[in-house]
């Protein structure tokens, strides 16, 4: 299959689903996306496996001494890191191409659903941005709601619009909105105000520790839960709860907010504005966090963050 060439982006930013079904078809459809960033002067950044990279290798030639790559198993570590990654790239100065393959098959339905949402995020986390971002997947791996997550898809007859393209804001996937686990009766539960900050870290450092975090990554817990702490302090009720506990190989903690909900679906999926001072708290746990999760109802506000005990 040979598609008609079409533009790199049609504006400051496009994102497009690029469906392959064998190396065959990934060496026709990736090359020239490649050819055509470097010939417009893109900065160009390639994520996928160490074979196929080796493949794509092959038929650049002098050019791949050209692109940035990054092996897929490294660079899709947790959804907010690298949507902060994929974000950071894009803001170099330049227009940008990324070339990005996640590993699908590697993943449980949780893991699965998590990352659809990241898809579906970059749309708003990068709109704006003089950025191109190809997604690629193997058809006989894709999830199905990954159909809802890009505007454009490449085919045989080039870039087309995707019908079933569902903006992030309206994107509902299986598990939205169920309701959390309680937590078990032996989480402890620290209470905090404006005044008891303090105290909150160095309770949350304590439990991380007990509970045999890798120290290399307790500082990384402690700033999550007190990220989204002092967003209570500051935006809710002025108050609230910390509530710790261990679950398997994870650390979990879980702030309660009675101050009233969180109305927007895409809350720390939005980078804040490099002058802005505020915006920063659900934004840094999400790249910190191995999983974030939200529940909001009137008067109730439950933020649950997940991390593992060991890197």
């Amino acid at each position: 299959m040979q598609p008609t060439r079409a533009p790199v982006a049609s504006g400051p930013f496009a994102h497009t689903a690029v469906a392959y079904g064998s190396d065959e078809d990934f060496l026709t459809l990736v090359p020239p996306l490649v050819a055509d960033a470097l010939r417009d002067d893109r900065d160009v950044l390639v994520v996928t496996c160490e074979r196929k990279l080796g493949l794509l290798d092959g038929v650049l030639g002098e050019d791949a001494r050209r692109i940035d790559r990054e092996v897929t198993e490294h660079w899709h570590v947790s959804p907010g890191r690298t949507l902060a990654a994929h974000h950071e790239y894009a803001r170099r100065g330049r227009q940008t191409t990324i070339i990005s393959e996640p590993p699908w098959s590697a993943w449980d339905e949780r893991q699965t659903l998590e990352w659809i949402r990241y898809e579906s995020a970059i749309n708003v986390a990068l709109a704006g941005l003089p950025t191109a971002v190809w997604c690629l997947h193997d058809r006989a791996a894709a999830p199905g709601h990954l159909a809802h997550t890009h505007p454009a898809h490449l085919n045989a007859h080039g870039v087309e619009p995707n019908d079933l393209y569902t903006p992030p804001e309206r994107l509902v996937l299986p598990g939205d909105g169920s309701p959390l686990a309680d937590p078990p009766a032996t989480a402890v539960v620290t209470a905090f105000t404006a005044e008891t900050m303090g105290g909150l870290r160095r309770a949350v450092t304590a439990q991380a520790r007990e509970a045999g975090m890798d120290r290399n990554l307790v500082a990384s817990f402690v700033l999550s839960v007190s990220e989204i702490a002092a967003n209570s302090v500051e935006h809710g009720a002025g108050h609230g709860r910390v509530t710790v506990w261990a679950e398997g190989d994870k650390l979990v903690g879980e702030v309660t907010d009675s101050g009233g909900g969180l109305d927007d679906p895409l809350a720390g999926y939005r980078p804040p504005e490099p002058e802005s001072l505020r915006g920063y708290g659900l934004w840094i746990s999400r790249q910190l966090c191995d999983r974030v999760e939200i529940r909001s109802s009137p008067g109730l506000l439950r933020i649950r963050l997940h991390m593992s005990l060991r890197p």
